[in-house]
């Protein structure tokens, strides 16, 4: 299993936050919030996933792992599968996951570049804050994922780096549809 220490996962986190906000600037809120298809995301709805699955899941449940000490947060016994494989590679695999359009998965579109940019800094800096912790949080406290079954906080923390990462992918096709769309 690879797990880079926490250093890395927040010095990378940097970097990847970094380029994300870079790249923010490039472009108007009518090219963010412009969507491939009615089932695609726009540039800026991937953003706000980034933003929201850090703050309001990944970090979340690094939180529900630290103070339910002792208590059962989950229901299964470790990571699935898919979980565990994600770990070994040290990453998601280099494919598109794409999920049916619903009120509940779906991220709105953004209000204005400010909001993206500064959710990104938020996100980086409850990283910092957060990744001071982890070592006094029992690896034994666990909460489900939806679909790769129970992390524990460290995993979950790893977790955020590793899906900034996976959506370069989604944000290179989309920089790639506007560009070729003439923005």
């Amino acid at each position: 299993m690879i797990m880079i220490s926490h250093i890395e996962t927040v010095t990378s986190l940097g970097q990847l936050t970094d380029l994300y906000a870079d790249e923010l600037k490039a472009y108007s809120m009518e090219q963010l919030t412009r969507k491939p298809s009615e089932d695609e995301w726009s540039l800026g709805q991937m953003y706000v996933h980034l933003i929201n699955t850090a703050l309001n899941m990944q970090l979340r449940n690094v939180e529900i792992c630290r103070d339910r000490s002792g208590e059962s947060v989950t229901e299964t016994k470790g990571a699935t599968e898919a979980g565990q494989a994600i770990f070994a590679a040290g990453g998601f695999p280099p494919v598109r996951i794409q999920v049916p359009p619903s009120p509940q998965y779906t991220p709105g579109q953004p209000e204005s570049k400010e909001q993206l940019a500064e959710g990104l800094q938020t996100v980086l800096r409850r990283m910092k804050e957060i990744s001071s912790e982890l070592e006094s949080i029992d690896p034994r406290q666990t909460v489900d994922h939806p679909r790769l079954g129970a992390f524990n906080a460290n995993q979950w923390f790893a977790l955020v780096e590793m899906h900034f990462r996976h959506h370069l992918l989604q944000k290179k096709r989309l920089q790639d549809w506007l560009s070729s769309s003439n923005g």
